[in-house]
């Protein structure tokens, strides 16, 4: 008797009929419910602590304008004092630790 190789065995047909059908009637969440849920995680106003305890208070930074005697470095981005520069090239200053 001739075997045909090409075609698929019978446990395989019906494993792939039941998974087939095992995904259709499964339970997933619908979109609404991903956008609340999501929602809720971007809301939150309090920041976890080191402890994992939730803080809710608000941090103020006071910004100070850069001096006429600063500049910022190109390559790393700090404010530095204009003794620090070490070259320039255009309008932009490189520091004389990012020269090495």
């Amino acid at each position: 008797m001739a075997t045909d190789y090409d075609e698929l065995r019978t446990d395989v047909k019906e494993s792939q009929s039941n998974s087939l059908a095992a995904l259709q009637s499964a339970s997933a969440p619908d979109a609404r419910s991903v956008v609340l849920e999501m929602d809720e995680t971007n809301n939150m106003d309090s920041i976890e602590g080191p402890g994992g305890e939730f803080i809710a208070e608000e941090l103020t930074i006071a910004v100070i304008p850069q001096a006429h005697d600063e500049f910022t470095c190109y390559s790393c981005f700090l404010v530095r004092h204009r003794s620090q520069l070490a070259r320039r090239n255009g309008d932009y200053g490189y520091c004389t630790d990012c020269e090495g």
